[in-house]
């Protein structure tokens, strides 16, 4: 979404959620766990003070295999929409913040996207059979990990193989004429480790634009379907001898889609938005990693370098005033991006005095967009091409004091050449009573966001004189268990602030657009963030019945003007209620509800409201095969995400997973 649909607003947030995978947790269990991404190195989540929510393998293989967003639903704090459901654009937004303000890594490798106007990265172009796990940290983070990170960051983490060889294979089909199958080798042997996967998806989807919306389909009737096809797999290799360990990972995935053009009631020309447009979306990367320690195991040193590329091509029809193929214009755009880095991080031991984690990164990143008639025919014309080279060091110092007390400091300071210069800091602080199950945090830092290649260079709408978008923002919160465990919540309030906020605007006298230019992008907005999360689980029958909720209050407002924040909803609620009659079967119904929004900036399209009912269930037939089946939208709620474009309606799906 443009970044002018931020610079729309304050929000506040109230989240009560906890991912499928907590719900078998037990209070020190979710304590105990390893995270990666909250400061840089595996600690225990009881030592961390940021906010950080975790989506485990387990709860995305209950979700929907064509959609990686459905998986993180469940993370509170994040605000997700899909442009027609599976397959179309996908976007993420975090705590209130736009979606080129949440960095997305692979296996903790920046993959936002250069050739995007905003920089973002879009969810749909990756299979989520690949995936270990997902952690999602909030709050700014730019000092540990440079631009992009305003709101948070999404790091997806693949799998990777230990103990004997496993072989795992899961399918299943269902409706809208779905079919999917997974399948990974995961093991390993002497100093070796390998991690295997490849998927396939296919679905003939439905119409991305109007479907099951009366008024639309009325208008528009006999609405093409607009389905996906998807393929995908990932490499994953490791060796360690103690003191050295070697790395390397590759992985690709491939996208094909249809989509349909945009609509407006309001305009006074014609409109022909069921159009056969298409889309691909190519997602590569390759990285290789070493780690060893010096003096005697007080130093540890860490070295990575990446390439990764992103190629998205778009067939799009238009048509004047009837769909004759006189009246018809069909255009080829291509985006092609690559980015190249190394990596050097320390993690020096000091005793008493805790740790300190330093480094340097160095990347390069090209974005090159072109055009083509094919409709009338015209050759491959360049729009953009332009290259960028981004420099940074950066520092965390993590500190225990006592038993109970761990905090940060860390900074870090981005040369944007030719471009920027700007510095970062975070600071974090944790206090446990474990004899309570009491766990206190806080958290406080900057973040800072450069403008994007397209938004430098483009010819018809680039500004060379933008500078980085700067926030600051803060969190504090409590986690607390009740019942030896039984019941578990966090609450978590934070605020942020965002200044020099990109935004496109038309030409005018006030603007330093071009003559030439249809519009440009100008650092000219503010906007503020802030609110509350809290997640819980509750056992009611140990064994037998356990609740989950997630409950979300956004309000997010402009500073200029007052106006809501697009696709921002007020209310946000998600729950689950996890039934176990016997060891081997469980069902799950799970409730998502939304309140109404703007699918615009400056509240324009109004979303209605709505309630959506889903059902999952599975049965182990032994230690090896299981069988599942998940019901989408079984109440048949007719509702929308994005103005326009349709949801799904009620649908089956049903399949097998066999692991040995």
């Amino acid at each position: 979404m443009a970044i002018r649909n931020l610079a729309a607003g304050t929000a506040a947030v109230i989240v009560l959620s906890c991912s499928h995978a907590a719900h078998a947790q037990s209070s020190a269990e979710q304590l105990s766990e390893i995270v990666v991404t909250a400061d840089r190195a595996p600690e225990q989540l009881n030592r961390t003070g940021s906010s950080i929510g975790v989506v485990s393998g387990e709860t995305i293989a209950t979700s929907n295999p064509g959609s990686l967003v459905d998986a993180l639903r469940t993370v509170p704090g994040l605000d997700i929409s899909e442009n027609g459901g599976p397959g179309g654009t996908a976007n993420v937004r975090l705590r209130g913040g736009n979606t080129g303000q949440t960095l997305v890594m692979i296996d903790g490798i920046r993959i936002n996207d250069p050739t995007a106007a905003s920089g973002d990265y879009d969810f749909a172009m990756f299979a989520p059979s690949s995936i270990d796990r997902i952690e999602v940290l909030k709050g700014p983070q730019s000092a540990l990990y440079g631009s992009d990170a305003m709101t948070g960051v999404i790091n997806i983490i693949t799998k990777k193989g230990s103990g004997p060889a496993q072989f795992n294979i899961r399918t299943e089909g269902g409706s809208y004429g779905t079919a999917s199958t997974s399948g990974s080798l995961t093991g390993s042997q002497g100093p070796w480790s390998y991690a295997f996967t490849g998927s396939g998806q296919h679905s003939n989807g439905f119409s991305r634009f109007g479907y099951r919306i009366p008024a639309l389909e009325a208008k528009y009737p006999n609405l093409e379907r607009d389905g996906f096809d998807r393929v995908g797999g990932s490499a994953r290799i490791g060796y360690d001898v103690g003191d050295v360990k070697l790395e390397a990972g590759i992985l690709s995935s491939f996208t094909r889609s249809a989509y349909d053009g945009t609509y407006s009631a309001t305009s006074k020309s014609p409109q022909f938005p069921d159009t056969p447009n298409s889309a691909t979306r190519q997602l590569d990367q390759v990285w290789g990693k070493a780690t060893f320690d010096t003096l005697g195991g007080v130093l540890n040193h860490q070295i990575n370098v990446f390439e990764t590329h992103i190629e998205r091509t778009f067939n799009e029809t238009t048509y004047t005033t009837n769909t004759l193929p006189a009246n018809t214009k069909v255009v080829y755009s291509q985006y092609l991006a690559n980015s190249v880095g190394a990596e050097y991080q320390g993690t020096l031991k000091l005793g008493p005095l805790g740790s300190l984690v330093y480094g340097t990164k160095t990347q390069h990143e090209t974005a090159d967009i072109s055009q083509a008639g094919i409709q009338p025919a015209s050759p491959l014309t360049p729009q953009l091409g332009k290259a960028q080279d981004t420099n940074a060091l950066f520092a965390l110092w993590q500190l225990p004091i006592g038993e109970r007390l761990s905090v940060t400091l860390g900074g870090r300071v981005d040369d944007v050449v030719d471009v920027a210069r700007f510095e970062t800091w975070r600071a974090t602080a944790a206090y446990n009573i474990a004899e309570t199950g009491t766990k206190f945090h806080v958290s406080a830092g900057t973040g800072a966001k450069a403008p994007t290649l397209y938004q430098l260079y483009s010819p018809d709408n680039g500004t060379r004189t933008l500078v980085p978008e700067e926030s600051f923002g803060y969190d504090a919160g409590i986690d607390q268990s009740f019942l030896n465990g039984r019941v578990v919540m966090s609450v978590t309030g934070f605020s942020n602030t965002f200044s020099n906020l990109i935004n496109f605007v038309s030409p005018s006298a006030a603007t330093p657009c071009t003559g030439t230019q249809s519009g440009c992008y100008v650092n000219v907005a503010r906007a503020e963030t802030s609110g509350l999360e809290v997640g819980s689980t509750i056992d009611i029958l140990p064994g037998l019945l356990k609740f989950n909720a997630a409950y979300t209050y956004l309000h997010a407002i402009d500073l200029s003007n007052g106006a809501i924040l697009a696709r921002r909803p007020k209310n946000f609620a998600r729950f689950a209620l996890t039934i176990t009659p016997t060891d081997k079967w469980m069902i799950e119904p799970r409730v998502t509800t939304v309140s109404k929004r703007f699918s615009s900036a400056n509240q324009v399209g109004q979303v209605d409201a709505y309630t959506r009912v889903d059902l999952y269930t599975e049965y182990k037939i032994d230690a090896n095969w299981k069988v599942f089946a998940r019901g989408e939208n079984i109440l048949n709620e007719h509702y929308q995400e994005v103005l326009n474009f349709g949801t799904t309606g009620p649908a089956a799906y049903a399949g097998f997973n066999a692991t040995w």
